[in-house]
């Protein structure tokens, strides 16, 4: 059976991140964590997952293709005010 929620040791194995900056991702709340006993640190791994996934880099095809479509909506917009 597979883990759904994360004690820290986990999560560090998990992303593999440091433990030091995952106290600091906490201690400030950039990351999504759970204190149900006020000291030790839980983490739905769903979360994590999404929060993990937050920004994402994309390569020069996908870029090209979002700007493309920026600047085509723009000037629709841009059409459509000036008529």
């Amino acid at each position: 059976m597979e883990k759904t929620i994360l004690n820290f040791n986990d999560l560090a194995i998990y992303t593999g991140l440091s433990k030091s900056y995952l106290y600091k991702l906490s201690s400030v709340g950039k990351i999504p964590a759970y204190k149900p006993f006020g000291k030790c640190l839980f983490f739905e791994k769903e979360q994590i997952d999404l929060w993990l996934k937050q920004n994402p880099v994309f390569n020069a095809d996908e870029l090209e293709t979002k700007a493309s479509t920026i600047v085509t909506l723009k000037q629709q917009t841009k059409g459509g005010v000036n008529q």
